[in-house]
């Protein structure tokens, strides 16, 4: 089912067969709103019929031989990789990335497929020293880790493709089955994926992607007993309505966050100001990690200031499908309506507008802010959009205490050559992960990922979820 063209209909994954239904879904080009695609509405009886499937999967992947899962995964990677323009070229046409940013999203997926693999070796216990307790010197015993069944996965549209593998790849590497359900918006790259396990050799009702409407479908797959893990990325409102329907699951969930960035005197400024910007303007700032504030050491704070604007002005927003291109749109016209009235916000409070702050449909242009009042959206909550608000601070202990004020606590960076104060950025941010000398934009797919607080439960990264989508087992022998 090689998707040649993008202007058809699209069939999807239920429990290894592709099937069409009579009611559908449009997918868009955020760019243009040029329909692309339709792909199918599953209804509840659908949801129920690939949770029953998945549940036969799991009794069939849990039994491959582990040598045979990474043949699956290697063999899938390399698929995409003899396929990369396709995948970049529907990345870029049903979500806001340029073609640019969508070739190294699939760079990322075939990546995170081969630590699939690799991992998938190394699902490994040990032994344990039950003599340690009086009593029990005639005991020897070890623990070892087992797949725990069907998990659902429920992506979002800002990574359509390498978030996806980032839940598929360690589930199949575990020996579960897994049902994705992709974003409305960017469903294409998921059938990709899928697609590209199907010629893997993956065998039938291990995995099924299926689309359709939230509540009908959603909070079926959500709910269902025979579902024993949920893997969420998303919003926090969401994130929270899910764990309250789902009952006693296991849960991952990486819910976004309002990611600082610190720039102190001894920084190297120029290193500072071209990764803050990339990490404010990549995928045109709907990214879970993207620098949303940045706080900047009163001496080096008018510069560094002239330098972000002056970059910023250049960045060249337009077509997608072009490489001359810095940023898209955002996903659709009434996200890019919601950040506009952010900004509005922002600036009725009091923000001082520095540049940007312009809208063309779903495009809207980077923008940068100062002196936003701390009551406003943009400085408590996710902008998920190309806006980004500056701050000047007296010293680390006070950029520290601001970058902690929020609800949220994904990742943060820190641009200074101080060790000491490197430390004491790493000891007292309350995040996930402390970037140094690099934004909070920052990730590379084989570490621990994720955050506190509001920003989300549990560790993504390969190995890491692969610990997540297994449990151990204890095994104990009386002599």
């Amino acid at each position: 089912m090689l998707m040649e063209t993008l202007t058809m209909r699209k069939p999807m994954l239920l429990a290894g067969e592709w099937v069409f239904r009579e009611r559908t879904i449009d997918v868009f080009d955020p760019q243009d709103n040029s329909l692309i695609a339709t792909v199918p509405s599953a209804s509840a009886e659908d949801m129920l019929h690939a949770i029953e499937q998945a549940t036969e999967g799991f009794l069939i992947a849990s039994a491959m031989p582990v040598h045979e899962r990474i043949a699956v995964l290697n063999r899938a990677a390399a698929w995409i990789e003899d396929h990369m323009e396709l995948y970049a070229e529907t990345i870029a046409r049903e979500s806001s990335k340029t073609i640019t940013e969508a070739r190294k999203e699939v760079r990322r997926c075939i990546e995170t497929l081969r630590i699939s693999a690799e991992e998938a070796r190394r699902i490994n216990g040990e032994t344990l020293s039950f003599d340690q307790m009086p009593g029990s010197e005639n005991r020897v015993g070890y623990y070892y880790r087992f797949p725990i069944g069907v998990i659902a996965a429920i992506t979002p549209f800002n990574d359509p493709l390498n978030l996806t593998a980032h839940k598929v790849g360690p589930a199949i590497a575990a020996g579960n089955a897994i049902i994705v359900k992709p974003s409305l918006a960017t469903p294409l790259s998921a059938f990709l994926l899928a697609e590209a396990f199907d010629r893997a050799g993956l065998p039938p009702k291990v995995l099924s992607v299926i689309t359709g409407d939230d509540r009908e479908i959603g909070d079926v797959l959500v709910t269902h007993p025979d579902v024993r893990m949920i893997s969420f990325t998303g919003g926090l409102s969401t994130g929270k309505s899910i764990m309250q329907k789902a009952g006693l699951k296991k849960m991952s969930m990486e819910l976004g966050s309002n990611s600082p960035a610190i720039v102190l005197n001894d920084a190297d400024l120029s290193n500072a100001v071209l990764s803050t910007l990339s990490g404010a303007f990549w995928a045109a700032g709907q990214n879970c990690l993207g620098v949303q504030r940045i706080y900047v050491q009163e001496g080096v704070y008018e510069k560094f200031v002239s330098e972000f604007v002056s970059h910023t002005l250049k960045y060249r927003v337009g077509n997608k499908l072009s490489e001359h291109t810095d940023m898209g749109p955002l996903i659709n016209e009434k996200e890019a309506k919601r950040v506009e009235s952010w900004v509005n916000e922002a600036v009725e409070k009091g923000g001082k507008l520095l540049c940007g702050g312009k809208r063309e449909g779903a495009y809207y242009y980077p923008t940068v802010m100062e002196n936003v009042p701390a009551d406003c959206k943009l400085a408590s909550d996710e902008i998920f959009g190309p806006v980004v608000t500056l701050y000047p601070v007296s010293d680390l202990e006070s950029a520290v205490r601001l970058a902690n004020s929020v609800n949220f606590g994904l990742q943060a960076g820190i641009f200074t050559r101080d060790l000491e104060k490197a430390f004491f950025a790493i000891r007292k941010l309350e995040v996930g992960g402390v970037m140094i000398n690099d934004s909070s934009d920052y990730r590379i797919d084989a570490m621990p990922f994720g955050g506190v607080k509001g920003s989300g439960l549990g560790r993504e990264g390969v190995k890491f979820t692969l610990q997540e989508m297994t449990d151990a087992k204890v095994v104990c022998f009386k002599l």
